[in-house]
């Protein structure tokens, strides 16, 4: 890593501790998938995860999914891992229809209000929780993260 990366690196976490949204550790967090097997967060503990909250309602949700699905694809051997949670749950069978339309390639867990919560208080949807590798939650990005948000805040997480 250069000089230059390793100043701005530590530039970037000083600025965001100043400004209250400091680096702090994900909190553990067990729910259960929506074939009913446990999903716990700190199993992907070594992995860059997105936690992105969503709803079969919510258009944004909707609209982002197809690439979240691709970046999956494309960064999974990289070291990123996305995690669906639903939000406000409807019904397990639509979720079910959903996810399979969409063809998604990650897990979906179960949540709800509560779950949310541990992470963000807003009523936004969709919200993308970043979490590094050593399971400190980096960012929330409350609506649809945009490719341009990936490219910024996420990829260099999986150098």
């Amino acid at each position: 890593m250069t000089r230059a990366a390793i100043t701005a690196t530590i530039l970037v976490a000083i600025f965001s501790i100043v400004l209250g949204q400091g680096i702090k550790p994900a909190p553990k967090l067990e729910l259960n998938d929506v074939d009913g097997r446990a999903l716990r967060l700190g199993d992907y503990k070594g992995k860059v995860v997105l936690l992105n909250f969503w709803a079969t309602w919510c258009a944004p949700c909707r609209a982002e999914m197809p690439d979240l699905v691709k970046w999956q694809r494309e960064y999974k051997s990289k070291g990123l891992q996305v995690i669906g949670v639903t939000y406000r749950p409807t019904e397990l069978t639509e979720a079910r229809e959903f996810i399979k339309t969409i063809k998604v390639n990650y897990p979906v867990a179960l949540g709800d209000e509560q779950t949310k919560a541990m992470f963000d208080k807003g009523e936004t949807l969709p919200v993308t929780v970043v979490i590094d590798k050593k399971g400190m939650v980096l960012e929330v990005i409350q609506g649809i993260i945009f490719p341009e948000e990936f490219e910024q805040k996420v990829k260099p997480l999986l150098r």
